[in-house]
């Protein structure tokens, strides 16, 4: 017994001792092992706070959207639809029904109009949104550009070859600067022009004035009547002060396509109104020798200019010109194309207004009206005849001051 107590005593010490040393060896650690727990117990508070924000992130719609791909949110200007069904309302019972299938196929599911007329009569073969083109006017931007070029060219302030600095190292003629819409260059003819001899040559091809004949719906746009804050080269580069119906353009390329007959534009409402229909001559305008000068340029713009998309086609040619800008009253962005093709002893004049957001342009107008010619050629529309009265009636009023 007496053997057997120290026996235990000795093992319970032992024990003592390896309990005592594993409880320091449990709390105590070396520097080492102090910055190896600390890194440990860093990432796991790392994540719980990651896991806390990604909680909260979720349910936040700004953090909601982050999370999605990044995409360009542009505040739009421009509160007209793009698109729209450009038909509603129109009275076609006196419409050349082959003309406005054409148009309308063109004109798809913009919202615009196409104004279809013949130059040697004044007849409005074909008017698709009667609405709009008959009861609104815009800004014309670009499409001024015609009259201030043929004004010029009358003023004799330019010539055909005549070079405009438009860069410390770059010049510009005038078939040029009308194919590729030049800003500067048309702006430069303004300012030489000044703001009387403007109004005078916008008031001589119609602008301002009603294009029609007995159209009630129709109402004319209008000229400033001082010239614009930002410069007188605006008039004549973008046509601003100037509001301009799509009846007006149509009237301005009949006198470009004729050879300088204005006539009054006549909308029938029957086929036997169409039948009958006289001619009527609103102004006969000196700018014959003149028109040799811009066809180059009005070609240019659907050969390699701005209204490439009307398709360039050599044995049937078309001279236009395009226009794209802000109209600030509506606001809307306006698509422009006023235009007359040539094939044999043919001639058809299509002007195309697309009022919308940013995809509408003068180029995109250009294709619809390009598309008319193109719908109307596969018909052999241009190689049938079409008989009008050759009497005609001039009218005695008197214009422009």
């Amino acid at each position: 017994m007496h053997l057997q107590k120290p026996g235990r005593l000795l093992c319970l010490i032992i024990l003592a001792v390896f309990a005592t040393g594993t409880a320091l060896a449990t709390t105590t650690s070396t520097p080492a092992t102090r910055k190896k727990a600390r890194r440990h117990l860093t990432h796991k508070s790392a994540t719980t706070v990651v896991k806390r924000s990604s909680g909260i992130v979720a349910h936040h719609p700004v953090s909601h959207l982050s999370r999605l791909p990044r995409k360009r949110y542009i505040n739009n200007p421009w509160t007209s639809p793009t698109f729209a069904d450009s038909t509603v309302g129109d009275s076609v019972d006196g419409e050349d029904l082959e003309v406005r299938r054409a148009a309308v196929e063109a004109l798809g599911p913009y919202n615009g109009t196409v104004v279809v007329a013949d130059p040697n009569t004044g007849r409005l073969l074909s008017v698709v949104n009667q609405k709009l083109a008959y009861a609104s006017s815009f800004q014309p931007c670009s499409t001024i550009k015609v009259v201030a070029a043929l004004a010029g060219l009358s003023e004799d302030l330019i010539q055909q070859n005549t070079l405009l600095h438009i860069g410390r190292r770059r010049t510009i003629d005038l078939t040029d600067a009308l194919a590729h819409s030049n800003n500067a260059y048309f702006s430069a003819v303004g300012f030489k022009l000044g703001y009387d001899r403007i109004i005078h040559y916008a008031q001589m091809f119609g602008l301002g004035e009603k294009a029609g004949l007995d159209l009630e719906a129709e109402q004319p746009g209008s000229l400033a009547s001082a010239p614009p804050s930002d410069g007188i080269g605006m008039m004549t580069s973008f046509g601003e002060g100037i509001y301009m119906s799509p009846l007006e353009l149509a009237g301005i390329m009949t006198v470009v396509a004729n050879g300088g007959t204005l006539y009054y534009l006549q909308h029938p409402k029957s086929q036997e109104e169409a039948t009958q229909l006289i001619p009527r001559v609103k102004r006969q305008l000196d700018i014959q020798q003149w028109l040799p000068v811009i066809k180059p340029g009005m070609m240019g713009a659907v050969e390699y200019g701005t209204a490439r998309r009307a398709s360039y086609n050599n044995d049937q040619p078309i001279f236009g010109k395009t226009g794209t800008c802000t109209d600030g009253r509506s606001p809307t962005h306006l698509g422009w194309f006023g235009s007359y093709n040539e094939v044999g002893g043919n001639k058809l004049v299509v002007v195309v207004l697309l009022t919308g957001g940013r995809p509408v342009n003068g180029p995109v107008a250009s294709g619809v009206a390009g598309a008319v010619y193109r719908n109307l050629s596969s018909s052999n529309y241009f190689a049938k005849s079409h008989p009008t009265s050759p009497v005609a009636l001039v009218s005695t009023e008197s214009c422009c001051r």
